[in-house]
């Protein structure tokens, strides 16, 4: 699926200048990457491309982090596993580069032509047959949507929601860090049906209530799928289990550029040695020595890494990492069902109101294991989300709401069943963007990358991943005098002058009130 790339006001960053590749320097540099998510395998390419030795250190047994995939066993048939739906839009520019090294064309993704949102009262929204264009797709979405009425749009504080369309990344930051999702709307008098069925669900993609989320990443989101891209809002997914449609691929491909993997090896702590060299500690017992390292971890693993690296940095930067926080917990309830779902049933559905499912997949309406599977069993493969619990999941409740939404659920048996319940998702609760740890550390040499590490563009979740990834990668290129990659964005400010010029308007008055 090789569509994107098609907003023709899409920002372009270039890379580094400097030499094609290590060959031309006297002596080879070497990285050591701690993670083998999307961030640690972006920034391996970064480096690997240009001749650098790499080594990725993964704590686990496969690849991609929180977007990896694997295998389990259970009454001698095997099922594909994985930590749950993603969603690849179009607009993630960065994440696709990193995908097209396997395959230029992206096969390995499929279109979602639809994903309904559907509300405790049974009201639905849908993204089908939106206008790409900005601002008409938000408009056409909110004066369709059964929870917004074309008095709503009247009533609302034109002045207060113009930072939604004239985002400033990272000014937006300064001018919404301080206040809370939640709050946002409210003072911008979005409708509260509305406000539950539309923002809601995409705040609860950040793992974490409105309440808890800065309206800084808020009205960034928004800019982000709706207003400040012209890629449109229908999204991609991978087509077979993540491990073998992404991460087995790109390590072949990485292999084969001299990259070395440590697999189910946890780092304990870096240290620097010598002239500006590391020396990366591992449960193995063999240290790796490097020129530079990329903490890729996630937030649990870079606080225990840090904590323990005494003589890297400096006290503000270990603060900075201690005050690191994750969301509250998630859970993915995978089901293998005797019986299909019915055929007009969506590849996927967020939820409102059906606490506490946040959404549901039809896997094998896209997944080829999952698809191969339904078709031996004559059944189907559905997974459960529910994000921001507030205790442990109850598996009674989550069936219920299922039952509820796809009636015919509950008559099939379950033949096989994963609960997994995670809390390692970086939090981005308001006032936090600025002591967030940047990419470049006050440590030669040592740089971090990750979706919960800032960086000032407009980027989110997987894309933010990737994003961190090729930066740290450049910034050590450029350190040893290599040419980096280029890097394409949205746009990093709203696209409508006229609405840019209002939020500005908006500011001065509220600072001469």
């Amino acid at each position: 699926m090789g569509a994107g790339m098609t907003d023709r006001r899409r920002q372009k960053h270039r890379g580094p200048q400097g030499l094609p590749g290590a060959n031309e320097l006297v002596t080879r540099p070497r990285t050591v990457i701690v993670g083998g998510g999307i961030a640690g395998l972006t920034a391996a390419t970064a480096l690997a491309e240009r001749g650098v030795a790499v080594d990725v250190i993964e704590k686990e047994s496969y690849l991609g982090g929180r977007v990896g995939g694997w295998t389990e066993q259970h009454a001698g048939s095997d099922f594909a596993m994985n930590r749950g739906f993603h969603a690849f839009f179009r607009q993630y520019y960065n994440l696709r580069a990193l995908l097209q090294r396997i395959d230029p064309a992206l096969r390995m993704l499929t279109p979602v032509d639809d994903y309904p949102l559907i509300d405790g009262a049974g009201r639905r929204d849908t993204f089908r047959g939106l206008p790409r264009t900005p601002p008409w797709n938000a408009l056409m979405f909110a004066l369709r949507s059964p929870t917004f009425r074309p008095r709503d749009l009247v009533r609302m504080d034109a002045r207060a929601a113009a930072p939604l369309a004239s985002v400033s990344v990272p000014e937006t930051y300064d001018r919404l860090d301080h206040i809370d999702a939640e709050t946002f709307l409210k003072n911008i008098n979005f409708p509260e049906s509305a406000r539950h069925l539309a923002f809601e669900v995409f705040s609860r993609s950040f793992f974490a209530e409105p309440s808890a989320l800065s309206a800084g990443e808020l009205a960034t989101m928004f800019h982000i799928y709706f207003l400040g891209s012209s890629e449109g809002l229908i999204f991609d997914v991978a087509n077979a289990n993540f491990d073998v449609g992404l991460w087995n691929p790109l390590r072949e491909y990485l292999s084969e550029r001299g990259v070395r993997f440590q697999m189910s090896t946890a780092v304990h702590r870096v240290e620097t040695v010598g002239a500006g060299g590391f020396r990366v500690h591992t449960d193995s017992g063999d240290p790796v020595d490097a020129d530079g390292v990329v903490l890729a971890a996630d937030v649990a693993g870079l606080k225990s890494i840090a904590a323990q690296s005494t003589n890297t940095a400096n006290a503000p930067w270990h603060e900075q990492i201690r005050q690191l926080r994750n969301a509250p917990p998630f859970a993915v309830h995978r089901l293998w069902l005797d019986r299909p779902v019915e055929p007009d049933r969506p590849a996927f559905i967020g939820t409102s109101g059906h606490e506490p499912l946040d959404n549901i997949s039809v896997l094998n309406r896209y997944e080829s294991q999952a698809a191969a599977w339904a078709t031996r069993h004559h059944g189907s493969v559905v997974e459960l989300h529910s994000y921001a619990l507030s205790s442990a999941l109850s598996r009674t409740e989550a069936l219920r709401q299922l039952h509820r939404l796809y009636p015919e659920t509950a008559a099939a048996n379950i033949v096989y069943e994963r609960v997994l319940e995670r809390r390692d998702c970086p939090l981005f609760t308001p006032g936090t963007y600025v002591r967030r740890p940047r990419i470049v550390t006050p440590q030669p040499g040592l740089v971090l990358a990750g979706d919960g590490i800032r960086v000032d563009l407009p980027v989110a979740l997987m894309e933010r991943a990737a994003t961190t990834g090729w930066i740290a990668g450049n910034h050590l290129l450029s350190r040893w005098g290599l040419a980096g990659h280029d890097l394409h964005t949205v746009p990093t400010q709203g696209r409508s002058a006229v609405l840019r010029a209002l939020a500005r308007r908006g500011e001065a008055s509220d600072d001469r009130g």
